[in-house]
């Protein structure tokens, strides 16, 4: 049985990755299991300087899923450089980093440092909010999008991914854009602007007021928008959405995403990385899939 899939010349031995955000570095869930069983690791979200993250609630459980503010707490690029690499190469796995900006300048000299480092690609975060343009999101408008991955690419020297908003105008036009202005590969969807609301404070959940939504509850939403995007564009997507299970795996696979990324489920599952490979073969034993390639796009 063949598990492994490849995107932009990068073998992952299975196609299930870490999402960024849900995982930190790694090292915490190798303490419960040995994560070099996963296809790859999408580093938690990485800046050009440190951010000590939002202030008040992160975190909030919601109806199937959760809502977050954690506000891309992360040691900074020159600090993961020069340690997180390093302990993120013991694992046996393809190594993604994660980075957003909040200017046209942190994403081009982030892109540039990271690019001369030891990772395997680089994923785009352009959900986060342009500080100098009114603080709208670059990944909002799609001519707004082509211009930070074409600014990107022109440094990039690792494959290049490009992570979505469920939040843009319209995702198919987004995802286009992008793939013209250089990206090798999509990964989509990033989280949904949500609130809520303490009815006994009367004031919102989260200091921000709006948080972003994962989890089973954005699913089906999810996989609508992996399955209009596959149907556009001409390189691999990575599908990502409130994943729980080996059957979600091959529902977004047949959908046409080359992998997927598993989030919230770590949350509710410290576990869920080993036990959905182990799901994932038992399930194509079951239904009779000898090459997980088969099934992309089938639907």
């Amino acid at each position: 049985m063949t598990l492994s899939t490849t995107i932009h010349g990068i073998t992952f031995k299975n196609p299930i990755i870490a999402a960024s955000g849900t995982f930190g570095f790694g090292e915490e869930y190798n303490e419960l299991y040995d994560v070099s069983c996963l296809g790859g690791i999408s580093s938690k979200g990485l800046t050009l300087h440190p951010k000590d993250g939002n202030e008040g609630i992160r975190v909030y459980e919601t109806p199937a899923g959760m809502m977050n503010s954690v506000g891309l707490q992360n040691p900074g690029i020159e600090a993961f450089i020069r340690d997180g690499i390093a302990n993120m190469r013991k694992f046996d796995t393809v190594l993604i980093a994660n980075m957003g900006g909040h200017s046209m300048d942190d994403y081009v000299t982030g892109a540039t440092m990271l690019s001369e480092a030891d990772i395997d690609m680089l994923e785009l975060n352009i959900s986060c909010p342009n500080v100098k343009s009114g603080g709208m999101a670059f990944g909002i408008k799609a001519e707004v999008a082509r211009e930070v991955v074409s600014a990107v690419r022109k440094v990039c020297k690792k494959p290049l991914i490009v992570k979505l908003s469920p939040n843009a105008e319209n995702i198919v036009e987004m995802a286009l854009a992008c793939e013209e202005a250089g990206a090798d590969a999509l990964s989509l969807v990033n989280t949904f602007q949500a609130m809520a609301i303490d009815i006994h404070r009367r004031k919102p959940i989260f200091n921000n007021v709006y948080a972003g939504l994962s989890g089973a509850a954005i699913r089906p939403i999810a996989l609508r928008m992996v399955h209009s995007v596959c149907k556009q564009v001409h390189v691999p997507v990575i599908g990502i959405g409130g994943i729980y299970t080996a059957e979600d795996i091959l529902a977004f696979m047949m959908a046409g995403a080359t992998a997927v990324q598993i989030g919230t489920v770590n949350f509710n599952n410290p576990l869920a990385g080993k036990e959905l490979v182990d799901n994932l073969v038992k399930l194509c034993m079951q239904e009779g899939i000898q090459d997980i390639n088969e099934i992309i796009g089938i639907i």
